[in-house]
């Protein structure tokens, strides 16, 4: 016997509910990255419920919500919805450990009283109609975070598309969790990672110093970058950049947490090597080389150190395995050309000789990883020919102030590199006054 009609129409309806939802949370599964998770949440659950508008927070630490993410709201609606007082706000009560709701709707919050005087007021004025709320909550974490939809009149979302949206906000709440997670630990890592690098530069008499970094992602990064300019007892400077390699041979993306410890510990000991030699450079290299071999025997680090003696503006430097440093002038720009040398820790020993030079008064020194070099070119070394044509094409005025070069180098190296995503972006610019 065949079914009735209302059966076949329940059924078809059934399976175009199974394929809305199948459909959806494959979206979800393909975002990378908090922001992209949070959006396609936010978009999804705005097509379940037919909803025009939205707003999603992510629970703070201590509790609470944290900064809003809007769905047709612009900037100053989203501000206005953070006025809402605690007790009248629904994202708030979403985000509760205890006495948490399972949902919060009210067809018409501008004339709902329960909704609280400044919110019902906000709905006049933002022209939201009914709302419609969901926590996404995990038995783990509790609320993660908590979201809520506009309709644009008043209006309330039927049994079936209640039924989409919480079956989509059960799939979601994990993910979301190990987004959020992930995104702590990113930022606890890159804070730690800046914390390895000077807070600022020191600024001697007749030089005036600058610099740049761009970390990449970690999760996509082999290595880790450092600068570093080091005032010396006898009034000169030591400036250095320099980048250590991973885990060795064939280490790849996920490699950069160990990399950047290995890059303070190495940047540490090169600030002790330049108090006790660094008036030169090849014994302050080749005593980091020793270190690296006898401490980091799986890594490989690229680094170049110059000794800079202000007043007479005389620089020395030697360089393993690195670019060729960059000298500003008012003429131009061109590389200083140090001797070919393999990267610390690749040889069985690490030799090469210095290479010493005098700057002019106005001159600026450019010191850079990389990093820098392949964003600006297909290859290594067409990337270092642009950037030296970049700075000597660069405006009298930006020359003139390291700080601005260096942000200018970064603004017109365009990312045409192969992988620029996994390596630092690092510059240091000292100019001589």
């Amino acid at each position: 016997m065949a079914p009735s009609a209302g059966v076949q129409d329940r059924l078809v309806g059934r399976l175009s509910d199974f394929t809305s939802l199948h459909e959806h949370t494959e979206r979800l599964a393909r975002a990378r990255g908090l922001d992209a998770t949070l959006a396609a949440v936010l978009a999804s659950g705005a097509d379940l419920l037919g909803a025009g508008r939205g707003v999603l927070v992510t629970r703070r630490p201590r509790g609470g919500p944290g900064q809003p993410v809007g769905l047709g709201l612009d900037r100053a609606s989203l501000g206005a919805l953070e006025t809402v007082p605690p007790e009248q706000s629904l994202l708030a009560r979403l985000l509760r450990d205890h006495d948490r709701p399972e949902l919060l709707h009210s067809p018409d919050l501008a004339a709902d009283p329960a909704t609280g005087a400044r919110l019902r007021e906000l709905a006049a004025h933002l022209g939201l109609g009914g709302c419609y709320g969901l926590p996404l909550a995990t038995e783990e974490d509790g609320p993660v975070a908590a979201a809520v939809w506009f309709f644009d009149r008043p209006a309330e979302p039927t049994e079936r598309q209640r039924e989409l949206a919480h079956h989509y906000c059960r799939f979601a709440a994990p993910l979301l969790a190990k987004q959020l997670e992930a995104d702590k630990v990113r930022h606890t890592t890159e804070a730690l990672r800046r914390g390895l690098l000077p807070d600022r530069l020191p600024q001697p008499v007749g030089l005036r110093l600058a610099a740049r970094l761009v970390p990449a992602a970690l999760d996509r990064s082999c290595g880790s970058d450092w600068y570093d300019a080091i005032p010396l007892p006898d009034g000169t400077v030591g400036l250095t950049v320099g980048s250590v390699s991973g885990d060795g041979p064939g280490a790849g993306p996920g490699s950069a947490p160990g990399a950047a410890a290995a890059m303070g510990r190495i940047r540490a000991a090169l600030r002790a090597y330049a108090v006790l030699e660094g008036e030169d450079p090849v014994s302050v290299l080749g005593d980091l080389e020793l270190l690296l071999k006898t401490t980091e025997p799986s890594r490989t680090a690229t680094a170049v150190y110059a000794w800079v003696e202000p007043d007479e503006r005389r620089i020395t430097l030697a360089g393993a395995g690195h670019c060729p440093p960059i000298l500003v002038d008012r003429h131009g720009a061109e590389f200083v050309e140090t001797s070919l040398s393999a990267p610390l820790g690749m040889l069985a020993c690490w030799e090469a000789p210095g290479v010493e030079f005098t700057a002019e008064r106005g001159d600026t020194l450019l010191l850079y990883t990389e990093g820098l070099a392949r964003r600006c070119g297909r290859t290594l070394h067409a990337g270092q020919a642009n950037l030296r044509r970049a700075a000597a094409d660069a405006p009298r005025d930006v020359r003139l102030d390291p700080d601005l070069l260096c942000a200018h180098l970064l603004a017109v190296c365009p990312d045409r590199g192969a992988a620029p995503a996994t390596d630092d972006l690092m510059l240091l610019g000292a100019r001589f006054e």
